[in-house]
């Protein structure tokens, strides 16, 4: 599966600017979204190739988000690929106890970022 439409999920606009531009170098369409919950919506809705999600957000975080997007038939074969500043090897096996692919660890350079992308090819 190529990843032609990727979903980039963070609270802070310094990083959805960041790494929007790192994703579209690729050629990839990029759809934003603030929080978890809009996240879980717009995954629905857009049924994006990839989604690259925070962990630490307001209102509903990361890993909730993934759970609700990966126990929803529409879209619970979407891969979620974490991003956040938390690193530790716990946070890793939470991630993915919550269904998440893989984290990033911030601060990520953009190598990272589109080898991640071309694994997903």
């Amino acid at each position: 599966m190529a990843i032609s439409k990727v979903l980039i999920v963070d609270d802070s606009e310094t990083e959805l600017v960041n790494l929007k531009n790192i994703v579209a170098s690729t050629g990839a369409v990029v759809s934003l979204a603030r929080s978890g919950s809009e996240a879980v919506s717009k995954a629905k809705a857009e049924q994006p190739d990839l989604i690259l999600m925070d962990i630490v957000m307001d209102e509903l975080d990361g890993y909730a988000a993934c759970r609700e997007i990966k126990k929803d038939p529409q879209t619970s074969a979407i891969p979620v690929v974490f991003i956040s500043s938390k690193h530790q090897k716990a946070d890793r096996l939470w991630a993915a106890k919550q269904g998440g692919e893989d984290l990033i660890s911030k601060p990520y350079t953009e190598n990272q970022i589109v080898e991640k992308l071309k694994a997903f090819n």
